[in-house]
């Protein structure tokens, strides 16, 4: 992911140490089922991951699905990738004793090693990026996995029809005050998510992760604006 590519607003805001520090409390309140979103995630991984193994994961910022995934497979270990240095600060606040199971990059996906990971993630990421960055990073992910290795993407994708983005996007931000969230910030998040976030339709995504090499590409999540799917290298 790169500044260049129409997040640097985002990861401006993902630099903000007070931003930071309130950031677990956004996803679950605009993510319908956030924490069963990272157990599904951890499910498909398992099904194809060994016990004992090295997971890639992908704007890691923040810990959250870090501390998920460890805590679901104790016999994991992971490599975390952000280019936000202060989400990566606290993600080993976050994460405490587990953080003897984790490897935080501060960068992009190519700076990782290409070394052949057994699974990878990235999750609410991925819409960030326009098409052909996109692309770009989903091809870099799967260089470093092994043959067959299972990856879980999940992020912002919903119908782009004529009147129905504006429809889901109003959906979007009603969920977030149906779950506490301020009316007039979730309207504010509504719009920037309008402007500047990359949400594209569900079939657009499943091409881009077919372009990108990987095959199977599952959807096994869908909930208002958000999407999952798992694939294979």
């Amino acid at each position: 992911m790169r500044d260049e590519d129409g997040s640097k607003h985002f990861l401006a805001a993902f630099s903000d140490p007070a931003a930071v520090a309130r950031y677990a409390e956004g996803p679950p309140r605009f993510v319908p089922g956030f924490h069963d979103l990272h157990r599904m995630c951890g499910v498909m991984l398992a099904e194809r991951a060994p016990d004992d193994a090295r997971v890639l994961v992908v704007g890691a910022g923040g810990g959250l699905e870090l501390k998920a995934l460890a805590q679901m497979h104790p016999g994991w270990t992971f490599v975390g990738v952000d280019p936000a240095g202060e989400m990566l600060r606290g993600a080993r606040r976050l994460l405490g004793p587990l953080n003897d199971r984790v490897e935080l990059v501060e960068g992009y996906v190519e700076d990782v090693a290409a070394e052949g990971f057994d699974a990878a993630t990235c999750l609410l990421t991925l819409h960030f990026l326009g098409h052909d960055e996109r692309l770009r990073t989903e091809r870099e992910i799967r260089k470093r996995l092994k043959p067959g290795a299972p990856f879980v993407a999940a992020h912002g994708s919903f119908p782009q029809g004529p009147g129905q983005r504006d429809a889901w996007l109003d959906r979007y931000a009603a969920f977030a005050v149906a779950s506490g969230f301020d009316p007039v910030q979730a309207r504010g998040a509504r719009d920037a998510v309008a402007a500047s976030v990359n949400m594209i339709a569900p079939e657009e995504d499943e091409a881009i992760l077919r372009a990108a090499g990987f095959t199977d590409v599952t959807p096994f999540y869908a909930a208002f604006t958000w999407r999952a799917w798992a694939a294979y290298a």
